[in-house]
């Protein structure tokens, strides 16, 4: 899925990348910590509780996730194996703090009295999630292991799920299989070469429904706030609409970094799953 004939290689896209992550990173804190009070486990400001939803979605999940999708394009001569573990290892942490965002807004809400599942912006985190547990509720047959794709740039910003309980353990599925194929005990050579390119396609599509959701959250969060009186043309709404169109030119730098190759020599086209 490489972009020929742009002429171009990835470097300068993951460069980009990490300034507007750097960037989105430092915007979400200042709005939860100093627009809106702080971040909290337990508080009897509820809203406290809330705010470690958006920091750890889009740091936890979007920006990890990112890392993840981006390491063969970031050190382009890592090893093959240790690109695939530290790939591995990013999306299992970026996986965590994700699930655990989730509870936090599952129990914002029912501290609060609110109702969950409501929103577009639920609705298409369901589907995200949806698209994550596939491998899990298809037939294990030779077939679904080979357009499945598995946890490749898949993080998932959302407000999703019956339980976060039940969640984490979808989510975690998703994880171990993309494990058990890719890593160990690892597919036979034809799966993987056969499902590299549904893997990192359908990968990608998550990657940015992810986006799209996360850009509905901001939406949907502003407005509330906006509704409650909040100056539509003051400091915080500037802040988050910012932040927001900041999310979406760093999806846009992962998206194409991704797409191209490491070396504008670099033959186009997916390379063949080295045997050892």
């Amino acid at each position: 899925m490489a972009a020929a004939g742009l002429g171009v290689k990835a470097a300068p896209f993951t460069y980009a990348a990490h300034a507007l992550a750097a960037a989105a990173a430092a915007l979400v804190l200042v709005w939860c910590v100093h627009f809106r009070g702080g971040l909290a486990l337990e508080a009897q400001n509820k809203n406290l509780i809330f705010n470690v939803h958006p920091v750890l979605m889009l740091i936890g999940y979007i920006i990890l996730g990112s890392e993840a999708i981006m390491i063969y394009k970031v050190f382009p001569k890592l090893n093959h194996d240790t690109a695939k573990l530290t790939h591995l290892i990013l999306h299992a942490i970026a996986t965590v703090l994700g699930a655990f965002g989730i509870y936090c807004a599952f129990k914002f809400h029912n501290d609060s009295g609110i109702a969950n599942l409501y929103s577009l912006h639920s609705w298409l985190g369901i589907g995200t999630i949806s698209l994550y547990g596939i491998q899990v509720t298809l037939p294990k047959t030779p077939a679904a292991r080979l357009i499945i794709p598995q946890e490749l740039c898949s993080p998932v910003p959302v407000l999703a799920g019956e339980s976060a309980d039940r969640l984490t353990m979808l989510l975690s599925s998703q994880w171990v299989f993309g494990f058990v194929t890719f890593f160990f005990p690892s597919a036979a050579l034809s799966v993987r070469r056969s499902a590299l390119p549904w893997h990192a396609l359908f990968g990608l599509f998550v990657y940015v429904l992810a986006l799209a959701t996360a850009e509905l959250g901001f939406l949907e969060k502003l407005t509330f706030l906006e509704t409650g009186g909040l100056d539509k043309y003051g400091a915080e709404a500037f802040l988050v609409n910012f932040t927001a169109l900041v999310v979406v030119l760093f999806g846009a730098s992962v998206v194409i970094a991704a797409v191209t190759p490491a070396h504008v020599e670099a033959p186009q086209g997916y390379e063949s799953i080295p045997v050892n």
